[in-house]
């Protein structure tokens, strides 16, 4: 249970096409990401799949059953919004009891599925609590929890954690990615944040003005990416691009090379550039090169005892077998 196929599905608001022809298949039990820029159309492809738009064209196929004009009660589907969207008048218990008693569940079933959602999200001692009470991860784990006691054939997430701040995020990826391990439930999941697809997919649908410019794992995409586009948008930092003679040199039109795949010297090297800010995370350093004649600037990792201030000059040298060639068009020369 829980295989969505889209078949040339199309979305249009009035004369304006937000989606066009679009195909994709994802398999039962994936934890699929929609990744991709604002307004790239990530979040309306999400709300077609649960129902909540109308589709333009095209089928929308769950468990291999027609469900494009079936209303989102009916699709078997349940969706965790950004908003928590909790009653706060209820505790937590009601709040994760309350689809199950709008669809008429047994209570002793009601207390079963609680008590299952709860200790599979460490919320069983607070239950007895409002969401008042509760810290923010703690009120989004209770609006997941109030999606799995309907048992349903996969999870939408739309951008669950943007309301957490930067620690919080990193806590409920990691709890998102256990429950998937622990529920082998499909799961989809949009963000604008490729670092969230990157550490939680097993596979990344990136987007781009609602197309789908590549479908693949996480490592797939970092390392053989199809587009400038995507070389781009994976990879944290993004990826430096050079054009010129020093890409014409690998028969290219642009060549790419990430941060990580340039190796640092003050002595000796390819390129010869200047620091401008470095920017120091503990065990890594990132340097932003300036005066090479290549790019504005080029970012370089280096490990965090790499002694380089701003104004020294500075040595690069591109990992020859990292190096990524696109063609005038942006498309991968492989």
């Amino acid at each position: 249970m829980g295989s969505i196929t889209l078949s040339k599905v199309t979305k249009s608001f009035g004369d304006v096409n937000v989606i066009p022809p679009l195909d994709l298949e994802i398999n039962e039990g994936e934890f699929v990401v929609f990744v991709g820029p604002s307004g790239c159309g990530k979040s309306t492809l999400l709300r077609l799949i649960a129902g909540l738009e109308d589709t333009t064209s095209g089928k929308i196929l769950i468990d291999g059953k027609d469900a494009t004009a079936l209303p989102p009660a009916k699709r078997g589907l349940a969706m965790v919004f950004q908003s928590y969207a909790l009653y706060p008048h209820m505790t937590v218990r009601k709040n994760i009891a309350f689809p199950m008693k709008m669809a008429g569940i047994p209570e002793d079933e009601q207390k079963r599925r609680i008590d299952n959602a709860a200790s599979a999200l460490n919320l069983t001692d607070y239950l007895d609590r409002r969401p008042g009470q509760l810290s923010g991860g703690q009120r989004q784990r209770v609006a997941i929890g109030r999606a799995i006691v309907r048992e349903p054939a996969a999870f939408l997430f739309d951008e669950p954690l943007s309301n957490l701040d930067a620690a919080l995020r990193v806590g409920m990826r990691m709890e998102i990615s256990e429950l998937h391990e622990k529920l082998a439930t499909t799961m989809v999941y949009v963000t604008h944040d490729q670092v969230e697809a990157m550490t939680m997919a097993d596979k990344i649908v990136v987007l781009q003005a609602g197309v789908i410019e590549q479908v693949g794992s996480p490592l797939d995409l970092y390392r053989e990416p199809k587009n400038k586009f995507v070389a781009g948008f994976i990879g944290s930092p993004r990826m430096n691009f050079i054009e010129g003679a020093e890409a014409a040199k690998h028969n290219a039109h642009t060549m790419g090379i990430r941060p990580e795949h340039l190796a640092a010297s003050m002595e000796s090297g390819a390129w010869k550039g200047t620091v401008g800010v470095s920017e120091h995370l503990g065990s890594d350093t990132f340097l932003h090169v300036h005066d090479t004649g290549l790019a504005e600037t080029l970012t370089v990792r280096v490990g965090g005892e790499f002694n380089a201030h701003h104004g020294d000059q500075v040595w690069l040298t591109p990992e020859a077998d990292k190096i990524h060639r696109f063609d005038a068009n942006g498309l991968r020369i492989a």
